[in-house]
């Protein structure tokens, strides 16, 4: 830790950390105005695409009897796991009182936050009538585990919400007193009311530590529930591919994994774009890489046992399965995301040259993506074969391929997640500030003195 010797030393550095930390709140030029118009035109087409959905029913989609769970419900899994990257970096980490996770766990709350969110809106949009969606609270039964799955997804995003508020009320009061000039009014105003007359008591410290640390062991089983419930949805079947035990543990592990690509893509755009890379540093990387592995070697155990169990047994549904995933139609995605999603990150984040910036990005992105192909492996080939013979049917009811409709709905859900991140990004610092400052010796009495 840097130490500070003199109160005037203090003041000057932490004018410095509040200028280089509000750069994203303050920066605005047109490849900003850009990035809004085309997150926003993707956006509208998604939805767009949702009204004519809503208008002509579910028949718009590849969707029907057999598979009746489609690329939403992929999408819908993808962001689930996304988001307990909040509940990995922000609780788990801090609880074992890891320093350098307090740098990144406002950008993981970010990620957690937009990505839970979008998770309960694909959840609306899968729904035929979505005027009936408040009938799931209103008439709800509990043995059903789709209440759990509600249940925990939206008490998961109250608690992330929570942990990304209750920090950033000393920074909103910090950038109230003493933010630059160059801050909008109307954004001032806004951290006045949010910052709740904070005036950097220790009492009030006391009161913000104490209720983060109760949302830090909350968050635990809550987000251990929110993806292991969503397992349960599949798990709690007899269908060939799903009726497994160990899809718990596997979904959080591969959770992990995704959750943790997201995180390192937006602390290197953060990096790059707001010149924050004295804050994201290549030490950050390196320690995001070292815990990628561990995840991704967790992983891999957990995608040995849900094939070689079977493959052994090889009874007949499953060997069909099997076939299907490893030779058959979907042969060249179940290979490709095991490479690019597994096997080629291990073996490359092993050397510490890959744990740098720019590589560790890039192998994020193709982690990344090969998540959310690896969702739709699990949730497609398994409907496309059924118990009961298919017989009897119209040849298009043998076999999913979505619709254009839901690709715009698709491409809408991912351009909402990265309005939410970006408008996040451009209202509140990406990293907490008073925390950052006292990791540099700054005393909180300083931090919280009046503007001279």
């Amino acid at each position: 830790m840097d130490k500070v010797k003199s109160p005037e030393e203090s003041r000057k550095l932490l004018d410095k950390i509040t200028f280089d930390l509000t750069r994203s709140i303050v920066k605005r030029d047109e490849f900003t105005n850009f990035w809004y118009f085309l997150l926003i035109i993707f956006a509208l087409v998604g939805l767009w695409g949702w009204g004519i959905q809503i208008r002509d029913g579910l028949g718009v989609t590849g969707m029907r009897d057999y598979v009746s769970w489609g690329m939403y419900i992929a999408n819908f899994v993808f962001f689930v796991a996304v988001s307990l990257i909040g509940f990995l970096i922000s609780s788990a980490l801090h609880l074992l009182k890891i320093k350098w996770s307090k740098v990144i766990s406002r950008v993981a709350e970010q990620v957690a936050i937009a990505a839970v969110a979008l998770a309960g809106i694909i959840i609306v949009t899968d729904m035929g009538r979505p005027d009936r969606f408040l009938n799931v609270f209103l008439h709800g039964r509990f043995a059903s585990p789709i209440i759990w799955d509600v249940t925990v997804v939206t008490t998961y995003l109250t608690i992330s919400v929570l942990l990304y508020y209750l920090p950033l009320i000393p920074d909103l009061a910090l950038l109230r007193d003493k933010g630059t000039d160059d801050i909008p009014q109307w954004k001032r105003n806004i951290y006045r009311i949010l910052a709740l007359g904070w005036k950097g008591h220790a009492e009030q410290y006391k009161i913000v530590a104490h209720a983060m640390r109760i949302l830090m062991i909350l968050i635990i089983p809550v987000g251990l529930s929110i993806h292991t419930v969503t397992s349960w949805l599949f798990a709690a079947t007899l269908r060939s591919g799903w009726d497994t035990t160990i899809f718990g543990p596997y979904f959080v592990a591969g959770a992990f994994v995704a959750g943790v690509a997201a995180v390192i893509i937006v602390m290197f755009l953060y990096r790059t774009r707001y010149g924050l890379k004295d804050y994201f540093e290549d030490y950050h990387f390196n320690m995001m890489g070292k815990l990628f592995v561990l995840v991704c070697l967790v992983y891999l155990y957990f995608n040995i046992n849900e094939f070689l169990v079977p493959g052994y047994k090889m009874k007949t549904a499953e060997s069909i399965h099997l076939s299907n995933l490893f030779t058959g139609k979907y042969s060249t995605m179940f290979w490709a995301t095991q490479f690019f999603g597994l096997l080629l990150p291990i073996t490359l984040m092993v050397n510490k040259y890959f744990r740098r910036p720019v590589p560790i990005t890039i192998i994020s992105v193709f982690v990344l993506i090969a998540s959310w192909f690896k969702r739709y492996i699990i949730v497609i080939p398994t409907l496309e074969h059924p118990f009961l013979p298919v017989q009897n049917v119209p040849e298009n009811f043998q076999h999913y391929a979505p619709t254009s409709i839901e690709l715009m709905i698709t491409i809408f859900s991912f351009m909402a997640a990265l309005l939410i991140i970006t408008v996040l990004a451009k209202m509140f610092p990406v990293i907490t500030i008073w925390e950052y400052a006292e990791e540099k010796g700054i005393s909180r009495e300083i931090i919280s003195e009046p503007k001279k």
